[in-house]
């Protein structure tokens, strides 16, 4: 199983819709920021399953800013961040994470991408596909009963 994972996208959907083409996922989780471009990304591929939080940015989104997932067999939190205060620190993720049982957390916010496995917890934070000079999105990948996350700038 491959997803897709996107944040920050703010109004750039062809930067997704590229990533999409070049992963062939089988499911996109957005991490917020923008709200709607996911829901355009969906529109354009509808057979791909959509999972997404709100960010900072989604004003007037009442959806739950963090939401647990299980995936294959794993715990996955995602939140957009700014709820954890990211760009200060990832311990309150962290703690979050451990909080609710969590296998894998992935967030953005940051616009900064990053990759860590303690063999506890992975955190993945995909950057910024919006990003109009070096736009990035993640992937986590199961292989052989292992979760194997990336992150990609987009060429």
């Amino acid at each position: 199983m491959k997803i897709l994972v996107l944040s920050d996208s703010h109004g750039n959907l062809k930067n997704m819709e590229r990533a999409v083409e070049l992963t062939v996922p089988h499911s996109i989780i957005h991490l917020g920021d923008c709200w709607r471009d996911a829901e355009e990304l969906h529109d354009l591929y509808p057979r791909i399953p959509l999972e997404q939080v709100p960010g900072n940015c989604d004003f007037g989104r009442f959806e739950a800013t963090e939401r647990l997932l299980f995936l294959e067999d794993k715990r996955v939190l995602i939140a957009h961040g700014h709820t954890m205060n990211v760009k200060y620190g990832l311990l309150s993720a962290q703690y979050r994470a451990q909080e609710n049982g969590a296998d894998i957390l992935l967030f953005g916010h940051t616009h900064e991408p990053l990759v860590e496995n303690d063999g506890a917890l992975i955190l993945l934070n995909p950057g910024s596909i919006g990003d109009r000079s070096h736009p990035t999105y993640g992937v986590l990948e199961w292989r052989n009963g292992q979760v194997y996350p990336a992150v990609f700038e987009l060429e």
